[in-house]
């Protein structure tokens, strides 16, 4: 006597959205993409190493106050760092000095650090396999992972200059400035005409972050990928400085990194913010599809 079997429906059959949430893939996950850039800024900002990186950016223009405020001679025009002789006369100036020393060298070696440690530092933990679990897969990875870099940038950046006005404000008269124009504008404007450079030197980074994360995705050791960010940033300058290469330097993503100078005249000139914001764009276009096609082939497994 034959029997009837009952016919179950197919798994493929029920509706994804029916399923419990922990059955359901990542894809069908609602805010699961956005979760995983969530999750990348909130472990970058946890993170020992982080604080460790922005707290010695911000020893920088403390250490310039307490210098000059400690000396017994004031500044000469013309020796040392620009704006080094206006500190005394107005504290603000501690903020642009404390740019001036760390864009050569501090805040590429910070950035050089977090952008080379984005892919390769996963890779070197085993975790890039389970990260690739999250939606969108590779490209929205490294998307994620970018725009962590982009947000330290961002980040060092800030806190050189909070550090500068914090330590000026405490150690120095402040009052309205005079800018390189003669103008004087009132304190207010001078505040957001800080922020103004910060804004420009964030932008400045872009570029060097994005060759980071590329180099992030050639290798599985972290400190590979930190050492050829920052020897590639001290390389662009070193070209940049030299008078015989001169058709080149338009071209080096470190060309414009100390023209924010133009933002403290008045009128405001933002012809240099836009140059460089062009040949940042251009580095970042370029080396994330670098990147992209270099990770997108990449055996994560080996």
């Amino acid at each position: 006597m034959s029997s009837v079997e009952p016919v179950l429906p197919a798994a493929e059959s029920v509706p994804a959205d029916t399923r419990p949430a922990e059955a359901r893939p990542a894809e069908a996950r609602p805010g699961g993409a956005w979760a995983l850039l969530v999750s990348e800024l909130t472990v970058l900002f946890r993170r020992r190493r982080t604080w460790a990186l922005l707290l010695a950016l911000a020893a920088i223009p403390v250490l310039i106050a307490v210098a000059v405020r400690l000396s017994s001679q004031e500044p000469t025009p013309g020796r040392g760092p620009p704006f080094l002789d206006q500190v005394t006369q107005n504290g603000l100036f501690v903020a642009f000095t404390g740019l001036i020393v760390s864009i050569p060298l501090f805040l590429p070696l910070t950035v050089g650090v977090v952008a080379g440690d984005t892919i390769a530092g996963e890779a070197s933990l085993g975790t890039l396999r389970y990260l690739l679990v999250a939606p969108a897969g590779r490209v929205w990875l490294l998307v994620v992972k970018y725009v962590g870099a982009a947000a330290f940038c961002l980040a060092a950046t800030l806190t050189v200059v909070t550090a500068g006005v914090l330590s000026g404000l405490a150690l120095f008269p402040v009052g309205p400035l005079t800018l390189l124009s003669g103008d004087t504008i009132s304190l207010g404007e001078s505040f957001l005409r800080a922020l103004l450079i910060a804004g420009y030197v964030t932008v400045s980074l872009l570029g060097l972050s994005m060759i980071g994360l590329f180099f992030s995705t050639l290798t599985v050791v972290p400190v590979g990928a930190m050492a050829a960010t920052i020897v590639l940033s001290v390389v662009a300058q070193v070209l940049d400085s030299l008078p015989q290469l001169e058709w080149l330097h338009p071209w080096l993503f470190s060309h414009y990194w100390l023209d924010f100078a133009d933002l403290l005249r008045q009128p405001v000139d933002l012809s240099s913010f836009g140059a460089n914001a062009l040949l940042q764009g251009g580095y970042v276009l370029v080396f994330g599809a670098l990147a992209y096609g270099r990770f997108v082939t990449k055996d994560i497994l080996s």
